[in-house]
This record gives C-alpha cells, sequence and structure tokens, in this order.
C-alpha cells in the first residue's frame, strides 16, 4: 500500500490525539482535587488539606489569564484557568463550611476587617469571593494600563506559571508543621505529579512560552518532596511541631 494511501486514516487519528491532549489540560488539572473534596465531605474535617493551596491557584489563573489578553497562548491553557478557578472556589466553599461547622464560639472573621493576622482565614465563603474579585479588579486594571509593555506582559506571565509552581509549597510546610501526612490524599499528590508531569511534556512539545516549561519543572519537583514526606514520616513516625494556636497554623484555613 502506498503512503499516501494512510493519510485518509492517521490524519483523523492525529486529530483524535490532538483533541484528547487539549481536553486532558482543561480537565486534568480539576481531577486530583476529586479525592480530596470526597474526603472532606465523608470526615467533615479539612485539618489536613491546606486551602493556601486554592490561594495559590486562584491568584497563578487569574495571573495567567490577564497574561492571554497580552500574548495570547493556546486556547486550551485558558480554559484549563477558567475551569481551576471554578474548581478552587468550589473546595473554598467546602473547606469553609466544615470548619466553621467544627467550630463553636469562635470570634467570626470576615475580609472586610482587612486584619492581616487573619487573611485566608475568614468565616464566609462570601469573603473568598470578595477577596478574589478585589485582586482580579487590581491586577486588571494594572494590566489594562501595562498592556502595551512587552516587558510587563512577559513578567506577569512568569509570575503566572511562577506562582503556580509553588502550589504544592504550601501543603509541603503543612505536612512539615504536622509531622504527618496524615488527612491529606496521597491520591491527589500523586495525580498532581502525573498530570505536572503530563503538563509540563506538554508545554515543550507545543512550545508554550518558555516560562510555562521552566516552572513546570519546579512544580514536578515540588510534588516530588511531597511523596517523599509520605514515605519518610510513614516509615519513621516523628513527634509534631510545637507551635503556639494561632489559626494560620493551626488551621487549614
Amino acid at each position: 500500500m502506498e503512503p499516501g494511501g494512510l493519510e485518509w486514516l492517521l490524519v483523523p487519528m492525529q486529530q483524535l490525539v490532538s483533541w484528547g491532549a487539549a481536553g486532558a489540560m482543561v480537565f486534568g488539572g480539576v481531577v486530583p482535587y476529586i479525592p480530596q473534596y470526597r474526603h472532606i465531605r465523608r470526615t467533615q474535617n479539612a485539618e489536613g488539606f491546606s486551602t493556601y493551596v486554592c490561594l495559590v491557584l486562584l491568584v497563578a489563573n487569574i495571573l495567567r489569564i490577564l497574561f492571554w489578553f497580552g500574548r495570547h497562548f493556546e486556547s486550551p491553557l485558558l480554559w484549563q484557568s477558567i475551569i481551576m478557578i471554578i474548581t478552587m472556589l468550589l473546595m473554598l466553599k467546602l473547606c469553609t463550611e466544615v470548619r466553621v461547622s467544627n467550630e463553636l464560639n469562635v470570634k467570626r472573621r470576615s475580609f472586610a476587617d482587612f486584619d492581616l493576622n487573619y487573611f485566608w482565614h475568614w468565616s464566609k465563603f462570601t469573603d473568598y469571593v470578595q477577596c478574589v474579585l478585589t485582586f482580579t479588579g487590581v491586577t486588571g486594571y494594572i494590566t489594562y494600563l501595562w498592556l502595551d509593555s512587552s516587558l510587563f506582559v512577559e513578567t506577569l506571565g512568569f509570575l503566572a506559571v511562577f506562582t503556580e509552581a509553588m502550589l504544592g509549597v504550601p501543603q509541603l510546610y503543612r505536612n512539615y508543621q504536622n509531622r504527618s501526612t496524615e488527612g491529606m490524599s496521597i491520591k491527589m499528590v500523586l495525580m498532581w505529579t502525573s498530570g505536572d508531569t503530563f503538563k509540563t511534556v506538554y508545554f515543550i512539545l507545543n512550545q508554550a512560552p518558555f516560562q510555562f516549561s521552566i516552572c513546570g519543572l519546579l512544580q514536578v519537583f515540588v510534588d516530588i518532596a511531597i511523596l517523599l514526606q509520605v514515605y519518610l514520616y510513614s516509615q519513621y513516625p516523628q513527634k509534631p511541631m510545637s507551635h503556639t494556636a494561632h489559626p494560620a497554623s493551626t488551621k487549614a484555613l
């Protein structure tokens, strides 16, 4: 059979693979949070999950969307950011409800208090929404003013992917504080690792902006560090660190 005779089969297959990769990019980042979400709902305990993970992803994906206005990249990466923002808001809503229901006689805190000691430790989900909208409005206005500056746009893109690369750091630190990975979904971290690896390869093969590839590799290294914690703390249990009873250090919210 002549090589040209296979084109009718190869072209549709290549298109299917391309669509599959794009779909994996859009929805693959959400999958790791499904087991963590289900675990929190089942146990009604959010202590093992750091909601600073949600903060990191919200900031990173808002900045990435703003970066798109200055330098258009592939549509699947844009849709991935939109889907991820929705997912992180759902995670925050669940964690807030669970934490508040488990706390008795605790003074309610709100975003409007502007108390840095309780930043990201508010009592209502609407406070987190207000914070996200405020951040989006401020950064969006600054981006609008500086959109013609290539230096600003490239810096914005770097900040977006670098912030996302730091995704696992809050969880890494929480595990270190607790000297344990109890309450953290190991499936979530395994999916982080596989997803970040796939994403980094996708960036490289599709010649995405160089910031994406570099920070993708950094993100994989952080994921591996968390998996090492899982092994170390299971094989060599350690006494939890003693720290003061401050919401930022004792609560996941």
